[in-house]
């Protein structure tokens, strides 16, 4: 059963040659026990500058899922210290992604949660980043 969450999300991106970026988003989704797990729904925003898609973290134990649909659609599996290629496909086309998670911390419940995410990005096999995410999940009353 889908129950309507309210997320807080805190993203840290650190790109090469770029001066950091934080983002701070609050917004409303969802939230489902899955086989073996948790998936948690929500759409992006203006902020986050990818607005017209929709984002899912699929959480299981040691694996955290992260797949967006829509303007933009990739999916990036992260377990601490595996390395994971995948496609970033855009309006503009399409570039190879590989990330690698350094810390994977993903506490959800019925009740809600968090996810703390870190990891480090290359595209086209060039370093590109380090990008820490932190998610509170809070079921609606």
């Amino acid at each position: 059963m889908k129950k309507a969450v309210v997320l807080s999300l805190c993203g840290r991106q650190n790109y090469v040659d770029q001066e950091p970026d934080t983002i701070e988003l609050v917004t409303e989704g969802t939230l489902e026990e899955v086989n073996n797990g948790w998936r948690l729904c929500y759409e992006e925003s203006d902020l986050t500058g990818l607005q017209g898609v929709s984002t899912t973290f699929e959480i299981q134990k040691g694996v955290v899922t992260l797949i967006r649909t829509g303007k933009l659609n990739s999916e990036m599996v992260f377990r601490e210290n595996i390395p994971h290629d995948s496609l970033y496909r855009t309006e503009f086309g399409a570039l190879m992604l590989t990330v690698c998670a350094t810390k994977i911390e993903a506490n959800i419940t019925e009740l809600g949660g968090s996810i703390d995410l870190v990891y480090t990005v290359e595209i086209e096999q060039n370093a590109a980043g380090h990008i820490e995410y932190h998610l509170d999940v809070r079921v609606k009353e």
